[in-house]
């Protein structure tokens, strides 16, 4: 091996290395969610969501603290969470297992196509009683009802 293939090599792996520390940390986060309590308003009913392009229709489990935390599960009969979603007043985490998508992060780095589901927080804050709650969001609908 000569020392340009060498110097080659070591420059390759460390580009390596560097990416995937780089990447690995951008993924895991530390931030730690408030976990329910008895002081927590939980609701329990069905969710609509609507774009031009997918339909779907879930149990939905919606909790909210005094605080402003929020959690949104949907789900498809026992056993079969399809969406979660965990947001505090600065931070968020969405798993959507029918779709393979996953994100955490500050809320206000969100991708795009996330800030419909991650609006309903404000929704539910502005309106916890509520037995219906219809919120659109450019072309996606959510439609709640308890």
């Amino acid at each position: 091996m000569t020392s340009l293939t060498a110097h080659r090599a070591v420059a390759t792996s460390l580009l390596f290395i560097t990416a995937v520390c780089l990447t690995s940390c951008a993924s895991v986060s530390n931030h730690q969610f408030s976990e329910p309590t008895a002081g927590w308003q939980t609701k329990t009913g069905q969710l609509l969501y609507r774009t031009a392009k997918a339909t779907l229709i879930g149990e939905a489990i919606v909790r909210l603290s005094n605080a402003g935390d929020f959690e949104l599960t949907v789900s498809k009969g026992p056993g079969i969470t399809l969406l979660s979603l965990r947001q505090d007043a600065e931070f968020s985490e969405f798993n959507a297992s029918f779709t393979n998508q996953h994100w955490s992060g500050p809320t206000s780095s969100a991708p795009p196509q996330l800030r419909g589901w991650l609006g309903l927080r404000d929704q539910f804050l502005h309106a916890p009683n509520q037995k219906t709650l219809r919120y659109v969001s450019g072309s996606e609908t959510f439609l709640f009802h308890f």
